[in-house]
């Protein structure tokens, strides 16, 4: 009786709750808290002093930690909210594949392209990519809020480029706003997207 309920109620609320889609975020929560909770910063941020000694791994772990549990909130409701509008995207394969691309790509893009951060850590440049890849998704399937959800997300890039990082948000993490790393999160979501774009037009060229 229990599992009936559940199932109708899912089916009203179309949740995307199946383990294949719920474990993912879930392992992305779990890590980057246990992160905060034995205090890895110190191994694990990007330090750029440090990645020029040798310490590369930073590079990549940096998305993981968080300056402080405000920091980690925040991107934890960032998971969540990808989670409802795109979680029955993502296979644990494709999850897993999109999060190490992308956790590459914005440690990368903040090495190469942003010099003057010298600490960095955060989920938020990644979950920018992954919103994204999400969007352009949706725009896949023939929904119209992909593109109404694509087109805020870049708005939302260009003000931050425009007006500066925002000072309430930086003073709730204890830290600056990268806001660079968030531009360089969504063009690696925007490069991932194009598998999808020609998947499309092959199937249309298909049918």
């Amino acid at each position: 009786m229990q599992k009936l309920i559940l199932k109708k109620y899912n089916k009203m609320l179309n949740l995307p709750i199946q383990p294949r889609y719920i474990l993912p975020p879930l392992l992305l929560i779990l890590f980057s808290t246990i992160f905060a909770a034995f205090d890895l910063n110190s191994l694990l941020e990007f330090n750029r002093t440090l990645v020029n000694k040798g310490e590369l791994w930073r590079i990549f772990t940096s998305q993981f930690v968080h300056a402080n549990w405000a920091h980690l909130g925040l991107n934890i409701s960032g998971i969540f909210l990808i989670w409802l509008l795109h979680g029955e995207y993502t296979t644990p394969t494709r999850y897993f594949i999109n999060t190490i691309i992308l956790a590459l790509w914005c440690g990368l893009g903040v090495y190469f392209y942003c010099p003057d951060i010298h600490i960095y850590t955060g989920l938020s440049a990644l979950l920018h990519g992954f919103i994204i890849w999400g969007a352009v998704k949706d725009i896949t399937q023939g929904l119209k809020s992909g593109y109404l959800l694509f087109i805020g997300v870049w708005v939302k890039i260009a003000y931050e480029q425009l007006s500066g990082p925002s000072a309430d948000i930086g003073e709730l993490i204890n830290s600056t706003v990268a806001i660079d790393a968030h531009l360089i999160g969504a063009i690696g979501g925007l490069l991932l997207g194009i598998e999808l774009v020609i998947k499309y037009y092959k199937n249309r060229a298909k049918g």
